[in-house]
């Protein structure tokens, strides 16, 4: 009922049909896509990568934690939210969380 009163109105010329409400939200919609594609899309991507890294650490990989040290994997358990690194000529051993490692440095053959 609403549609027929919307149509007649709109051929008397009163009301713009759908030209007026287009134009009024295809830049907001534009806006939005835009977004989602610079910046949420990208990201995702990137935490997608990050988690697929986290998960394939191996023991004797060398890895880069967020603070700049670089170490060698002696103890890494999948299940497990932290891992033990060696560092340093001394082979200092530090147990550091996986959410703290930004690179993988050892490249496999998978």
């Amino acid at each position: 009922m609403n549609y027929l009163i919307l149509l007649t109105a709109a051929a008397d010329g009163d009301v713009p049909l759908l030209g007026g409400m287009l134009g009024t939200f295809l830049p907001f919609v534009l806006m939005i896509a835009l977004i989602y594609f610079l910046f949420m899309r990208p990201e995702g991507k990137r935490k997608k990568k990050m988690a697929e890294m986290l998960s394939n650490i191996q023991i004797a990989d060398e890895v880069v934690t967020a603070g700049g040290i670089i170490g060698r994997v002696i103890d890494a358990k999948p299940d497990a939210d932290t891992i033990v690194i060696e560092t340093g000529g001394d082979k200092t051993r530090i147990r550091i969380l996986k959410s703290h490692i930004i690179e993988n440095r050892t490249m496999h053959n998978d």
